[in-house]
């Protein structure tokens, strides 16, 4: 058989990354998109066994940069389950660990993979990463945002205690990447969330202009408080994160310091409503953040949090792969 294309067969459409759908931040989603993720996530729960080969023999692309757990387990498991192949890729093993130009990389994996999953540092590399991709980059985790965690943690309220439409939510700690993407799925949700947290470790005040002018939109309110009762009373759910995070292990004595007072205690907990719930992305450090009579009580849905990684990524993986939203085409 000829190697020549044969001049009659029609022409392939050219693939242009200005329409590759991306997740890389909770604000890229409108708030009918978060809603529609969390509802597909929600039935792929109930159903699992629907949803098996609903994109047959795709390919995932998986570039981890940083440690990970719960996102590198969680996104292969949700591969698997749409019947597609999860490729993990560690920097010493592809070229751009030895130089090679980040957007080369980009659009190389684009004529080979369906969707990338990149676990990286600077949020700017990853979204100048992925405006050379022709197939969805999702972000696994950057310094600045962690979106897919977001969509976890508001299913597992919603599970919890129903619509989080005027829910209250209130965030102890640190103002890191975790808070940054909670805070813009809050305000998508029409929440309103709470931070409590040290002067000086505020999250970023551009995101938090963002988020507050959303949420305007949506009947939710954003609030940066420095007392932890303040945040906490007549919460709904109550989340909080490491002090330290990856790559701030040199700061680890000061924020020790600075984050005394902000551990979430059984009292603090009694402030919330009587039915709130109590979350933290993993991993945990007991005794430090949170004691162990908050994350192995009552309170505690952290586990529930943990597995509805799977089940939100897959919701994301499909959605942007096959562009239904809905759900329509399977399940």
């Amino acid at each position: 058989m000829s190697g020549l294309a044969d001049p009659s067969a029609p022409a392939l459409p050219t693939p242009d990354a200005a329409t590759a759908r991306h997740y890389l931040t909770v604000s890229s989603l409108t708030p009918d998109e978060f809603a529609r993720l969390l509802s597909l996530a929600r039935r792929m729960k109930r159903e699992p066994s629907a949803w098996r080969d609903a994109v047959p023999g795709g390919k995932l692309a998986m570039l981890f940069d940083k440690p990970s757990t719960r996102t590198r387990v969680s996104f292969e498991a949700a591969a698997v389950n749409l019947g597609m192949h999860p490729m993990m890729l560690r920097p010493d093993e592809l070229q751009i660990g030895r130089g090679e130009p980040p957007q080369d990389t980009a659009r190389v994996l684009s004529r080979m993979v369906d969707a990338i999953a990149w676990r990286t540092f600077s949020q700017a590399k990853m979204e100048s990463f992925a405006s050379f991709a022709t197939i969805p980059v999702i972000n696994a985790l950057t310094d600045e945002h962690h979106p897919c965690q977001a969509l976890a943690d508001l299913m597992t309220v919603e599970e919890s205690i129903g619509s989080l439409a005027g829910r209250r939510l209130a965030y102890v700690g640190d103002g890191n990447n975790v808070a940054h993407s909670l805070l813009e799925a809050a305000a998508l949700a029409g929440m309103h969330i709470v931070l409590a947290t040290p002067a000086g470790y505020e999250p970023d005040t551009g995101l938090v202009a963002g988020a507050r002018e959303r949420a305007r939109e949506t009947g939710g309110s954003v609030e940066i408080v420095h007392v932890p009762n303040e945040a906490v009373a007549g919460a709904d759910a109550v989340y909080t994160d490491v002090w330290t995070s990856m790559g701030e292990e040199s700061e680890r004595e000061a924020r020790v310091r600075a984050f005394q007072g902000y551990v979430v205690t059984p009292k603090l907990m009694e402030l919330a409503a009587p039915d709130a719930i109590f979350l933290h992305c993993l991993p945990a450090h007991r005794g430090e953040e949170v004691e162990e009579a908050v994350i192995e009580g009552r309170w505690s849905r952290v586990w529930d949090e943990a597995e509805n990684r799977l089940w939100t990524e897959e919701a994301v993986l499909y959605a942007l792969i096959t562009g239904d939203w809905r759900g329509d085409r399977a399940g």
